[in-house]
Parts: C-alpha cells; structure tokens; sequence
C-alpha cells in the first residue's frame, strides 16, 4: 500500500523535474492546471493534493495526447458516479487500487475505460515495517536512486542534512501510475479531480518492511505510454504495472508519523538526524541520586550535615536514624557515673544500712 508520500519541491524545479520529449522528439515542460493549489509538503497524507501529471488531451478536445499537464488532485479518488452531495459520506476509502482487481471494482473499471491514467509525482514515499518484538514500526522513505552530481557533498554519499539537502537540486521524482476521475456536485459547483494510487507486490527488496508497494513507471518510455491513452489501449498499459527492483530506502525519524508534522527531519536518513538526550525529570534525578548513594546499613556512620544531606529528603524518613558515636577514649556510662557518685557531698548520699 501507500498511505504517505512527500512531495515538497518549489513548483518551478518540479516543473523542470517534469522535463518530457514530446511526439516530434522535442523537449518541452509540462504547463500547470490551476498551480496556485499546489502545496508542497514533507508529508502528504490521503485527502491532501498532490501534483499529477497527465495528458493535456483530458481537457483540450484537439490536443496532442503525447503532451503533458500538471494538475494537483485530491488523493483519494471520488468516483464520477457518487451522488451524495457530501464526499466524506464516500462509504469506502479508494486512497490506492490494487492492479489485481482494477478491472473488477467499478471505482476503477469506468475512469480506466475512459482513459484516465495519471503519474503521481513525489519526492518519494514512506512506509512502516511492523517489528515483531515491540508494539513500536520504524518508517522508511523509499525513493528512486539518485544519480550522482559534481556539487559539493553531490558526488558521495552525504554525511550531514546539509549536504543531504543540496540532492535536491536534480532529484529524479518518483513516478507512481494512478487513475483519477472526474466528480461534479449534485447541485452543480466546481469539478473535484481526484486519484488512486496503484499497487502490486513488493519487488524483493521491500518485502521485509511491507507486502506491497506502488506501481513505479520507471523511466521515460514507461511514463508516455502510461499517460498516451490516445495512442496506447488500457490493456496494453496495463503491462507496465508491476514491480521494480530500481528503487532505494533508509529510515527515518517518527516524527514522520503524525501527518501535522512538516519538516525536512521527515524524510532525513536517520543516522543524520542530531538525536537529542532527554532531560531526566525532578523525580528521576531524585531517583538516580538515591540509587548511586551507597546503603546506610553498610555506611560508616558520620554526623549530619544541615547543608547536605547523605540521602534525599523525600526517602530519609524511611531510614532509622543512628546515635551518635563515642569518641575513642572516652569515658563509659558506668565510669562517669561512678565519678559523679564520688564527688557528691556526704550529706546528699544516702545513709548506709
């Protein structure tokens, strides 16, 4: 499955990212359907808007269907069909579309027969692996492999966020096949464009953090003739829907896990991001300090100190408290009472029987 993805690139470099060779061979990027609802984000969840890429045949009857529009969309495809006025009474949740039964469920039957193919464009996507141990999943951004660049921290592997950062100047977009449709109100208001993003088993790599993945165009001619519905037939598309080797991942930081959160720590390998210590609390900083003192019972015993006691004050009442040592030398009990009888006058002491 796929339930997370960034995609938080400025909408100029996503725009050259989109870089295509149409039908007469000629290099052209894509033009924008309504950018100003581009949002970019570390941290897409279903309902968000994410960029598609998709033929400009879909909203210009005479266009060439070999060129290319980016339009945001809602994830989570609404079908054509749904009548209700309100789409969150939608009755189930069509965030992806398994390539097994795309032809069987009429969510994605009809929009498919139509032609509605898209590329859902995003820097990567994130998925968890369940540990077997604890209750706790550790997330991974999974994303094409990056070829290397001459700019510094470009040309190896990078060892700070610094450097991580600057990959971004030619990061290859991954390239997911979706379908979308086309939903108008009941009562008439602006078209909701919305998409499901495919999924098929997980190449070999991936199957030890998720049983499945999206299905990813790799490469140019993969993309054209997902998108191309007016040259290339849904069944014949169809075949490039399977799993790819061609894909990298590290993990990350759990801040990835709430969806509020929007920075670059969510998608920053791991071992870069500066961990920092927990500050101990009041009682635990008691509770260390009672644990590295030594136990009184095999203590020397020593006078108390008003300014610093040998033991927290919360636990002392708990300990008994010892008398006081004798000085060596010093006279006992018997002694000094016995010298205190011999100084008393004669006329105090008792008189003897």
């Amino acid at each position: 499955m796929c339930g997370r993805t960034s995609c938080h690139l400025p909408r100029d470099v996503l725009t050259r990212a989109c870089a295509y060779h149409d039908r007469q061979g000629h290099q052209r990027l894509p033009e924008w359907r309504d950018p100003d609802k581009y949002c970019p984000s570390y941290n897409k969840s279903p309902q968000s808007s994410s960029p598609v890429l998709l033929s400009r045949l879909h909203f210009e009857k005479d266009a060439d269907s070999s060129e290319r529009v980016i339009a945001p969309m809602r994830w989570g495809l609404v079908p054509c069909w749904f009548k209700e006025a309100d789409i969150s009474k939608l009755p189930f949740n069509i965030t992806n579309c398994r390539s097994d039964t795309i032809m069987e469920k009429r969510s994605f039957k009809v929009p498919l027969g139509k032609g509605r193919r898209c590329v859902v464009l995003a820097d990567g996507f994130y998925e968890w692996q369940r540990s077997q141990v604890t209750s706790q999943s550790q997330p991974y951004f999974i994303y094409f492999p990056q070829a290397k660049t001459d700019e510094p921290g470009g040309g190896e592997a990078a060892h700070s966020p610094e450097c991580w950062a600057k990959l971004w100047d030619n990061w290859r977009l991954l390239t997911m096949a979706g379908i979308f449709d086309c939903w108008e109100p009941p009562e008439g208001g602006e078209l909701l464009y919305s998409y499901s993003i495919i999924t098929v088993d997980s190449c070999s790599s991936l199957t030890s953090i998720h049983p499945r993945m999206p299905a990813i165009l790799d490469g140019e001619e993969a993309v054209s003739k997902w998108l191309d519905f007016g040259e290339v037939p849904a069944q014949e598309a169809l075949k490039l829907i399977q799993p790819t080797e061609n894909i990298t991942f590290h993990p990350v930081s759990s801040v990835v896990n709430n969806s509020r959160n929007n920075t670059p720590e969510c998608l920053t390998p791991l071992s870069l991001v500066v961990k920092k210590e927990p500050k101990a609390s009041g009682s635990s900083q008691m509770m260390m300090q009672w644990l590295t003192t030594k136990s009184p019972k095999k203590e020397a015993p020593r006078s108390p100190q008003k300014d610093k006691p040998a033991v927290p004050q919360w636990s002392s009442q708990f300990l008994q408290k010892s008398p006081l040592p004798t000085k060596r030398g010093a006279p006992g009990l018997l002694e000094r009472w016995l010298k205190r009888e011999s100084e008393e006058p004669a006329a105090k002491r008792p008189p003897c029987e």
